[in-house]
């Protein structure tokens, strides 16, 4: 740690702002740049061992010699960290993630200079919480969407037979396809399902049209809308052969196929807890579109406006976590603008309520919480916390806590209507 006065030695004058960042122009003064190498040299020279020298006696210039670049680097580091709190100190910054610095000059006997921008926590002027008007609109759950539920856990459990007659959609098939634009002696192999997006429609369309054994040459082109943009509209040579054609086999809705699900001794009783689930998803639904509703009118209420930084924050983590490639970033960024936009709002809102009416879950709320997953799955506590650690979902069963605090207290403040959602 270098010994000058970071007061008069470390400049830091606010560059720009918005409600949500502030980026400073920093400049520190060239005889701190020199401390702070100073000190490096002398933790380098007290570490290192170079042949014909003990240890912790290498001269500093030697020293400075060889390990000039690392050196340097490590001050720097120092210099941002002294700048860095310096900076939180003199405008009390409440930092919502580490600073992003951007070296504008960094060069010997020279002031260095750098651009750093944080992102803070904003603080919303929230004067009109309630007096809304909501509906809460639950779909109604019909014997119809009971049997389209029936039907997917059939298929779920329906077996692949060779089917007889040419493939249709929802059949699998069995192929090898042999491109020809690429010289390609053997066909490769290839099992899908029709109707899924898994092969070209235009290839689809070709199978469809053979019998089983058949072989089939000619051109497919891929669809103007094709993820990768090289491809779109363009045509390829293929040999196909249709080597089978599979058709699941759906089970009878009885007594025994319910059984064999889990707990039900009947088909009615299948069918009675097919419509509760279908109800609670339903319930679930109901209340998300309704807490939607309620914070759509509380930041028009209030004027909410997102912050340009957090945005751009939210989105660069949405992409992250989404694995989208860097050639990509630009089209994914435009699509899910306004869902990230959306989902900033909430976030912010949900903050501020929570900050102000002092709902935030509490250490005890969090373990009750853990117990009764406990208990759900029969397993302790001590390994339920551990197991959400380790998954790094800790924090988000915190959240979830803190966001229904916020939600009761909110939705206590206006008028909620139930209603259907005819679908």
């Amino acid at each position: 740690m270098t010994q000058t006065d970071t007061a008069t030695d470390i400049a830091i004058a606010l560059d720009k702002q918005d409600a949500a960042s502030r980026t400073f122009t920093v400049t520190v003064a060239p005889e701190r740049v020199r401390a702070a190498e100073a000190t490096a040299t002398e933790w380098y020279a007290k570490q290192v061992k170079l042949p014909g020298f003990r240890k912790g006696r290498v001269p500093a210039q030697v020293v400075r010699r060889r390990f000039g670049d690392a050196i340097r680097q490590s001050a720097l580091e120092d210099l941002l960290r002294e700048s860095w709190e310096k900076a939180r100190s003199e405008q009390s910054l409440t930092p919502i993630g580490d600073p992003r610095v951007r070296i504008t000059k960094f060069e010997d006997g020279s002031p260095l200079t750098f651009e750093m921008t944080v992102d803070i926590k904003p603080e919303l002027d929230l004067g009109r919480l309630g007096g809304f008007r909501l509906q809460r609109r639950t779909a109604i759950v019909t014997d119809e969407a009971v049997d389209a539920q029936l039907l997917q856990l059939r298929e779920q459990k329906a077996p692949w037979v060779p089917a007889e007659g040419r493939a249709k959609p929802g059949d699998l098939v069995e192929a090898v396809i042999t491109n020809l634009d690429e010289g390609e002696a053997a066909g490769e192999p290839v099992r899908f399902v029709l109707g899924q997006g898994r092969a070209l429609p235009d290839l689809e369309a070709r199978v469809m049209d053979m019998d089983t054994g058949a072989t089939w040459e000619g051109s497919v082109r891929f669809p103007d809308d094709h993820p990768d943009e090289a491809k779109r509209g363009k045509a390829r040579h293929l040999r196909v052969t249709l080597n089978e054609v599979k058709r699941q086999q759906l089970p009878e809705l009885t007594d025994e196929f319910a059984r064999e699900l889990g707990s039900f001794e009947t088909l009615e009783a299948l069918r009675a807890g097919v419509r509760a689930d279908l109800e609670a998803d339903a319930g679930r639904e109901a209340e998300a579109r309704l807490h939607a509703e309620l914070i759509d009118q509380i930041a028009a209420a209030n004027n909410v406006a997102v912050p340009p930084s957090i945005l751009d924050r939210a989105l660069h983590a949405y992409a992250h976590a989404y694995g989208v490639s860097e050639d990509q970033h630009a089209r994914f960024m435009g699509e899910f603008r306004p869902v990230a936009e959306a989902q900033v709002r909430r976030d912010l809102i949900i903050e501020a309520v929570a900050d102000k009416a002092k709902l935030h879950a509490t250490a005890a709320q969090l373990e009750e919480r853990i117990t009764e997953m406990a208990q759900r799955r029969g397993e302790s506590p001590a390994a339920v916390r551990a197991a959400l650690e380790k998954s790094g979902r800790l924090r988000e069963i915190e959240r979830a806590i803190t966001d229904e605090h916020v939600f009761a207290h909110l939705l206590a403040q206006s008028a909620v209507e139930d209603a259907p959602l005819a679908r």
